[in-house]
């Protein structure tokens, strides 16, 4: 919130650190024009590839459209690589002062601290109605442009972006006389599916990441998705989740799967139980496992995966997470998932604030948002894109073609990852054999600690 990005913006400036750039004053030279752009990115160093293609593509190719139109422009990248949080009290530091670069890349998290604080403004405030009527916004999914969004206002573009499923290994689903291909449609086909693999002998029928030691992957693989489940969202009308039906309901799911013999526990206290997760998924020792794409993607990719499995594309199935029980998501919806990633938004200082729309706009079009890319099969935010490249990997078109319509996001202010802390927490207790009762009293006084008070908690 601002406090906390004002306290940050001040250290840093007590430091001696300032902007490096100048999109407020436009960068006039004659009649010319100066854009800027900047990212926690820099070539040969940290997200290299954002900076290569920045340079590379977007600037000259940006550029000579300018110039098509009788326009001298010319667009300058500012470079970082740094921590995140270095990066993210530079930007706030340069808002702040009203300067800054022209198009700014943030975490899509960052946006509604950003957008309380005044540092951020919705697009069609800054460019205009040209914003609103922009010709993407039909190619990413609603859901999708929850990640820019604030209080029911677009204040960036997303980037690329990823979803949550249920991994599931045929050959384990076969030797319990399980149906392949999976498609569960409540909590309880996911209990009786875990009960059928125990029963034949599978070591650890479920993984659903639990506990403090596996960080934000617990929350954004297992408890958001379970509450979007059950018909909530960890922050919504302005309040945030506390001892609610729904949250119990999540960590009574939880007890079942551990204190079943569903899950193994001792994973969930390790500090490195996820990696050994992988590990054990690509053994085959573990059934099924809640995760995002990333898996698939880098962790058990049959070449230069960490866990790689050279049968990974015939014994590995997918399914989207259900809903508790059908039409009880969010939304009333039957499945459900989370997702993440970035976005650019528009400084609201910018002299020029048309032509920084016009390029902002232009780093997300169908081609530059292909170009990005690469040649990777990645998914991006825009379905158009996602049809063209992703036709050759089955499980992620799947993600971009029945995940990224249902998804969600978290919310995007400053004390969220301490709520999300509290709730790894409540799922360490009721994994340990506390009651959900006790645990979501002792999850609702945190809560209410970190936010303010029960005013601010819906319970």
């Amino acid at each position: 919130m601002r406090p906390a990005l004002a306290v940050a913006a001040v250290a840093l400036l007590t430091l001696g650190a300032c902007g490096t750039g100048s999109g407020d004053d436009g960068g006039s030279a004659g009649e010319g024009v100066t854009l800027t752009i900047t990212s926690n990115s820099i070539s040969g160093g940290k997200n290299a590839e954002t900076a290569d293609w920045t340079a590379e593509w977007v600037i000259p190719r940006f550029e000579a459209a300018q110039k098509a139109k009788g326009r001298d422009v010319r667009v300058v990248f500012q470079p970082s690589g740094v921590d995140d949080e270095q990066y993210k009290t530079k930007i706030a530091l340069d808002l702040k002062s009203r300067a800054g670069a022209d198009v700014i890349d943030l975490d899509g998290i960052w946006v509604g601290e950003f957008a309380q604080a005044g540092y951020i403004k919705p697009l069609a405030e800054v460019a205009g109605p040209e914003a609103d009527s922009w010709e993407g916004w039909s190619r990413i999914p609603q859901a999708v442009q929850g990640l820019g969004t604030f209080e029911g206002k677009r204040y960036g573009l997303p980037q690329g972006t990823d979803g949550r499923v249920l991994f599931y290994n045929k050959a384990l689903f076969r030797k319990a006389g399980l149906p392949d291909p999976w498609r569960p449609r409540s909590w309880q086909e996911i209990l009786d599916a875990g009960a059928a693999l125990k029963k034949a002998g599978v070591p650890v029928p479920i993984q659903i990441n639990a506990g403090t030691a596996m960080g934000e992957a617990t929350t954004m693989q297992g408890a958001l998705p379970l509450l979007a489940g059950a018909g909530a969202e960890i922050y919504a009308d302005g309040k945030w989740t506390g001892a609610s039906r729904a949250l119990k309901d999540v960590l009574g799911f939880y007890r079942r799967v551990y204190s079943g013999g569903l899950g193994d526990p001792r994973l969930q206290q390790e500090a490195r139980g996820r990696d050994k997760s992988f590990a054990q998924f690509a053994e085959g020792r573990i059934a099924i496992l809640a995760e995002g794409d990333y898996f698939w993607r880098s962790v058990i990719e049959p070449k230069a995966g960490v866990a790689p499995m050279k049968d990974r594309d015939s014994v590995v199935g997918y399914a989207l997470i259900p809903a508790q029980r059908p039409g009880a998501g969010i939304r009333g919806q039957d499945f459900v998932s989370m997702s993440g990633g970035a976005v650019r938004v528009l400084n609201p200082n910018a002299k020029n604030p048309k032509l920084a729309w016009e390029l902002l706009s232009f780093m997300h079009s169908a081609e530059a948002t292909t170009s990005q890319l690469a040649g990777a099969a990645r998914i991006t935010s825009r379905t158009d894109v996602n049809d063209a490249v992703l036709g050759a990997d089955p499980m992620l078109k799947f993600v971009s073609d029945e995940v990224l319509p249902l998804t969600a996001y978290r919310p995007p202010l400053a004390v969220y990852p301490q709520v999300s802390v509290a709730l790894q927490e409540a799922t360490a207790a009721v994994v340990s054999g506390t009651s959900v009762d006790e645990a979501a009293a002792a999850y609702q006084r945190k809560v209410e600690s970190l936010v303010g008070g029960p005013a601010n908690v819906a319970s």
